[in-house]
């Protein structure tokens, strides 16, 4: 069982690291873009803000807060950037749930957008922060990328650095335990629930395909083995084991493994399935209240509860809409009427969805 969970953890962390890996890599190579092409227009500042929401990860809402912090967005889309995001969570969906998550993020991209306009007609405080000159600035700036040279190729690769020879390693055992069945081929990814009478489900209720994750996976790991082969030392170091590597792998491999324990061990004990069906208010607030966490991590639970097929797609969306990983931190820090005022709208946003959703069925 633990060989099983262990196995599992391995699996959606390498994934999730190397859509990390892919999404800094864009990042980088697009540096100062993203807020160069706005005006003074509101409806501008929220499409914007509503794409570097919908962008898997924390990077595109440091870039939102920073734009904020900046006096370059106002509140309206600050607020649009949080409710389109999903932060970190976004590349566990990503791993497990690639088609529905699509969908999920065109809603949450729709409704960001809605509730944004809404604001920006309505509010005449755009800001609701007072800055000091000294304000911080998160992730606008970055050095440069030398991404492929073929000049310096033979030669890094020839004097390959400890953190280059690491990454290198650990996605080509991946990608070995890909090719010859040991990821991705099984039929559940998460301990199955007991549907009652001794038989457990297939985790195959919201369309969850392993023929087309483990194509996805290789897909993704081919990728990130060619821009960790490729980049120059600089930016391997700090961007993708600096950041990536050092700040967020032991996070993501442990919230998931706990994750995946837990699911196991209450089954065990508690007929799971059935209680959340009695209780699936109860289950909307909880999702709701952890939403208001700004952290990566503690979503996840919702996440694998819906892969099982166990709570519905409303409560997955409701619990999307409020929370935004840890991309709302250094908001934080730079104003916290602005921070709680956001997690008022969206919880606001969460609980009219998430009902609507219970209301309809869907």
């Amino acid at each position: 069982m633990l060989i099983d969970i262990l196995k599992h953890t391995i699996m959606i962390t390498a994934f999730v690291l190397a859509m990390m890996l892919i999404i800094e890599y864009v990042n980088v190579q697009t540096k100062g873009k993203w807020s160069k092409p706005l005006q003074k227009k509101g409806w501008l500042q929220i499409l914007t803000a509503a794409v570097l929401g919908v962008i898997p990860g924390c990077l595109g809402t440091y870039t939102a807060v920073s734009l904020y912090s900046h006096k370059i967005f106002g509140f309206a889309a600050l607020v649009t950037a949080m409710i389109a995001t999903s932060g970190d969570e976004a590349f566990l969906m990503l791993s497990v749930i690639p088609e529905t998550v699509l969908i999920l993020f065109a809603i949450i991209f729709g409704i960001a957008i809605v509730v944004g306009l809404i604001l920006n007609y309505t509010i005449k405080d755009k800001t609701l922060m007072k800055l000091p000159e000294n304000h911080l600035k998160v992730h606008t700036e970055h050095a440069d990328c030398i991404c492929f040279d073929s000049k310096i190729l033979i030669s890094q690769l020839k004097n390959i650095s400890f953190q280059r020879a690491v990454l290198m390693a650990g996605l080509i055992l991946f990608l070995f335990g890909l090719l010859i069945g040991e990821f991705g081929h099984d039929h559940s990814f998460i301990p199955s629930f007991d549907d009652g009478h001794g038989h457990e489900n297939e985790t195959t209720t919201h369309g969850f395909d392993w023929k087309w994750i483990s194509v996805s996976f290789l897909v993704v790991t081919l990728i990130a083995l060619f821009v960790i082969t490729t980049v120059n030392d600089h930016f391997l170091e700090e961007h993708l084991w600096g950041h990536i590597i050092k700040k967020h792998f032991l996070k993501i491999f442990l919230w998931t493994f706990a994750a995946l324990l837990f699911i196991h061990f209450i089954n065990d004990y508690i007929d799971v399935e059935s209680w959340i069906k009695d209780n699936m208010l109860t289950i909307l607030i909880i999702a709701l209240l952890i939403g208001i966490i700004p952290q990566s991590g503690p979503h996840y639970i919702f996440i694998l509860l819906f892969v099982e097929g166990v709570i519905p797609f409303s409560i997955l969306l409701a619990n999307s809409i409020v929370q935004d990983g840890h991309g709302a931190i250094p908001l934080l820090a730079e104003s916290k009427k602005s921070f709680i005022v956001v997690k008022l709208v969206n919880l606001a946003v969460g609980v009219i969805i998430g009902l609507l959703g219970l209301f309809v069925g869907f």
